[in-house]
């Protein structure tokens, strides 16, 4: 498959500077540009048969493609990937929008999930197009857990961390679990667990039932190693929570019929939260805004949408979650990449405590 860096190296001047014009042109209308008008646009002074071959000659290279016969070119998706690598030029956030992100974001509240929560809402309005902010998962410490029998098939486990957050969770108990055996259990996992985070209580569990399996008996032993098992698997599924703003914005305007498909599928895999993990995964390669366009991340593949996302970081450096927005192909990448590039950063600094970039 042919790479950007190829296609660039492919390229001379007058190659180049047609397809900046016509990607350029494209952004900025939706429309196929054709060779009378770039003929108008280039620096070098060239005839429209001359801009047609050179055309004709990126197209061949896949960066162009021609909707229609007869008709200008619109950039593909080697072209748009290329344009974002090699082209673009990244505009400086406004101090307009720079004082309404820190106005709507740094109110002082230690209410992390609505400081997101207004992330996701900023973003959306500024961009018109649909937020996706990824929140970090809870590591405070466990302080209390308790089981409730609901029925001979269904539990309910409640855990207290010591930050105060309640979280229930169901689950089906072993067969034959009796009252006692519950309490057992419970009183055990009290026992170990406590000043420990989530995401550490597999390891401490395993450890302690090898060291006091005898302690308990057969079923309770088969709840605790149940009950893990499907703590840790929710938190393999889904380790943060998922934000979506904005889904009006990608679904107004004028659309065909085959786009709002792609925008409803893209939102069904949203609400399925399907491969959200992939999104963390994808900033962790390197710090900053990365664009994906349609295909490039399978969380998006069948939208027809570009995903402009940055990771934010705790106070130790640690990626803990991302924000990120979602648009059409076609969309001011210039003006949306430093705006999600800030927001990150104060969602960070917010977060680790310090209210100033």
């Amino acid at each position: 498959m042919t790479s950007t860096k190829d296609s660039y190296a492919a390229l001379d001047s007058r190659s180049r500077d047609v397809f900046r014009n016509i990607v350029e042109s494209y952004l900025e209308t939706g429309d196929p540009v054709g060779s009378r008008t770039l003929v108008r646009s280039l620096s070098e002074k060239v005839s429209a048969a001359t801009v047609r071959n050179t055309m004709q000659d990126l197209e061949h290279l896949g960066l162009l493609d021609s909707p229609h016969v007869s008709a200008g070119r619109i950039p593909t998706q080697l072209g748009l990937r290329l344009f974002l690598d090699g082209f673009l030029e990244v505009g400086q956030i406004s101090e307009a929008e720079r004082q309404e992100i820190e106005r709507s974001l740094d109110d002082r509240s230690p209410d992390i999930s609505a400081m997101l929560d207004r992330a996701g809402g900023l973003l959306s309005g500024l961009t018109q197009g649909a937020s996706l902010v990824l929140a970090p998962k809870s590591e405070a410490p466990i302080k209390h857990l308790e089981f409730v029998a609901l029925s001979p098939e269904r539990a309910l486990v409640v855990l207290v961390t010591a930050d105060g957050h309640v979280e229930n969770r169901l689950f089906t108990p072993p067969p034959g679990l009796t009252p006692s055996a519950m309490r057992e259990a419970a009183n055990f996992l009290n026992a170990v667990l406590e000043g420990h985070t989530l995401s550490e209580l597999g390891a401490v569990v395993t450890r302690e039932i090898e060291n006091r399996r005898a302690e308990l008996d057969a079923l309770a032993t088969r709840l605790v190693e149940d009950g893990i098992a499907i703590w840790s698997d929710s938190q393999e599924k889904e380790p943060s929570r998922l934000i979506v703003r904005g889904r009006a914005n990608l679904l107004s305007g004028e659309t065909d019929e085959a786009d709002l498909e792609r925008v409803r599928s893209l939102f069904e895999d949203l609400e399925r939260k399907q491969d959200l993990a992939q999104l963390l995964e994808l900033t962790e390669h390197g710090a900053g805004v990365r664009v994906f366009i349609g295909s490039e991340t399978k969380l998006f593949s069948l939208s027809g949408s570009s995903l402009v996302v940055s990771p934010y970081m705790n106070a130790e450096r640690k990626i803990i979650g991302a924000v990120g927005v979602i648009g059409p192909t076609r969309q001011n990448y210039g003006r949306i990449v430093p705006i999600v590039d800030y927001t990150a950063q104060l969602v960070g600094r917010l977060i680790s405590g310090q209210s100033k970039l």
